[in-house]
């Protein structure tokens, strides 16, 4: 439609959206948990185009200490960031939370900031917040320069389980670290259930204190408060949730928006950005939890009344809900959508796109072992809860699609195994190899399957396999997806004919847990020393709009 752009606005596993304003170009930044690199930086200068330009965390020095992507749990680690912007420097905000292996162990909530010139990078080791306790912490700098932390926690005595609480401290820069007293500020409107996702503002001479609510599924919400003081107290607004899907039938396009950040354009326009999941399968989507764009405005309060008239932001002012098709911000920049994704791995770096489940093993791959492939190493690790296996993806950014993986491996030995994986979590997952068995080469589809609480392990098993007698060696797997439903074909003629292997059903891999589903790469060997490659010569994905 001419005149409009396609929410989400990021597609693919990006929750959680921060966002901020420098003169004319925006920056973003989405939670990210096990994965690794995290803290995903995309720049723009329209709202609704968006490039990776890079990641916060980007070392593995920053990953291999307080904050834990080694061996951290599965919807563990890097939740809820904050991206702000003072005096020329950049900041981004955020909890690593990670659950120590073992019985009886405590869940660690580390709170750090990150800082960096240029939002691109390079970003800075993590400053650790010490006494900083819960997740999803803000940075609010106000007219004076001072630096405020606003985070969220359980009350000391909260009146049921899953309450939060939204407290606030003042935040000493320069040696990262909280001063004076902490001031509790608000349990959320609707309940209170899980309050969290807090971010402050000032407007109108007052402080807005934006948080989420309600929980990141069909009730999730966003409310809002103001205060003349910072450290409040803290009014409702009347008419909260300003924006959510929960008064929306179960089958509406997209549910569970909320987790929220306002913007404000250089012409004095505002924007929001919110989370929000498509309802493609199931009333879910193995995209997971997207980002998406929504106009607002400010009203003040008509009611002649009333002392003081406060002023409110209204959220999608003309429908009040989250729009697939919505006027562009800017008239003369139309959006153009990116549903394809091609790596032909002529490159000596790793494309941005792609990401690991944890900090990768050294050795896990290459982009120069072999010339113009990726080479990945088949380590004798299989994909498992806190583990680290040679699997390797970017995420999935559409329901249907088509997903092709042009490939050179020879199994040494049996249980040697490479190919394409569609990965959702350790306990949920689709590869689709080629393998030794005994003396014979065979292609095989396995499934992992979640349980019902889309974290236990349900099934794993191999549902499909097949010998291949006249395999050299080359070999291009594909996966097309449509009409919810997955095919898996393969070619040994380098594309000139695709052969059926195998299909399923396209919703075993729905996202049950926080993040969304990723199409890589995989390979697995037999010895402890790992034994054989697998070089993959590119990749080729092309998603379809439903």
């Amino acid at each position: 439609m001419a005149g409009t752009f396609i929410n989400p606005i990021v597609a693919g596993g990006h929750p959680d959206p921060s966002v901020c304003r420098d003169g004319e170009n925006f920056y973003m930044v989405n939670s990210t948990f096990e994965y690794y690199p995290g803290l995903p930086v995309h720049h723009s200068t329209d709202l609704v185009n968006w490039e990776l330009i890079g990641y916060g965390l980007h070392r593995p020095s920053q990953v291999s200490g307080p904050v834990n992507l080694l061996d951290v749990q599965s919807d563990g680690g890097i939740h809820a960031p904050t991206i702000r912007c003072h005096d020329g420097k950049f900041y981004i905000i955020t909890t690593n939370v990670y659950l120590p292996p073992g019985e009886n162990q405590q869940t660690r909530f580390v709170n750090f900031i990150i800082t960096a010139d240029n939002p691109a990078g390079p970003w800075s080791e993590p400053f650790v917040i010490d006494g900083a306790p819960g997740i999803d912490p803000d940075l609010f700098f106000d007219k004076d320069g001072s630096a405020w932390y606003v985070g969220t926690h359980s009350p000391e005595k909260p009146n049921f389980d899953g309450e939060g609480e939204i407290w606030l401290q003042q935040l000493d820069l320069e040696h990262m670290r909280l001063v004076g007293e902490r001031n509790f500020l608000w349990r959320g409107a609707c309940g209170g259930v899980w309050a969290e996702g807090p971010h402050m503002y000032r407007r109108d001479g007052r402080y807005y204190l934006l948080v989420a609510e309600g929980g990141t599924s069909f009730n999730h919400a966003v409310v809002i408060a103001v205060s003349d003081e910072i450290t409040g107290p803290y009014v409702s607004n009347d008419r909260n949730p300003i924006l959510t899907s929960r008064h929306l039938s179960y089958d509406h396009w997209v549910n569970s928006t909320g987790h929220a950040d306002m913007i404000e354009l250089a012409d004095g326009r505002w924007y929001m950005v919110a989370l929000g999941i498509r309802n493609d399968e199931q009333r879910g989507s193995n995209m997971g939890r997207e980002t998406h764009l929504i106009p607002m405005q400010w009203e003040r309060e008509p009611f002649w009344w009333k002392k003081p008239r406060y002023e409110w932001p209204v959220v999608a002012p003309v429908t009040g809900r989250v729009e697939r098709h919505t006027p562009l911000p800017f008239d003369d920049k139309p959006q153009h959508r990116r549903l394809s994704f091609h790596d032909d791995f002529d490159n000596t770096q790793l494309g941005l796109a792609w990401n690991f489940r944890r900090l990768p093993l050294p050795g896990t791959w290459s982009l120069t072992e072999r010339e113009g492939f990726l080479r990945l190493f088949a380590k004798p690790r299989q994909v498992e809860e806190r583990g680290r296996a040679s699997l390797m993806g970017f995420r999935q950014t559409e329901s249907d699609f088509s997903y092709t993986v042009k490939m050179q491996f020879t199994p040494e030995n049996d249980g040697a195994a490479a190919g394409l994986s569609l990965f959702q979590k350790d306990t949920n997952f689709i590869h689709y190899l080629v393998s030794g068995q005994g003396s014979d080469t065979v292609l095989k589809l396995q499934v992992a399957q979640a349980g019902p609480d889309g974290r236990s392990q349900g099934s794993n098993s191999v549902v499909e396999m097949m010998k291949l007698s006249a395999y050299t060696g080359n070999i291009i797997l594909r996966v097309v997806s449509g009409g919810s439903r997955y095919r898996y074909e393969y070619s040994l003629d380098d594309g000139e004919s695709f052969n059926p292997f195998s299909e399923s059903a396209a919703d075993l891999i729905l996202s049950k847990g926080y993040t969304g589903a990723y199409l890589g790469l995989f390979a697995t060997g037999k010895a402890q020393s790992g034994e054989g490659v697998a070089d993959f010569d590119w990749v080729s994905y092309r998603g379809f709009e439903r």
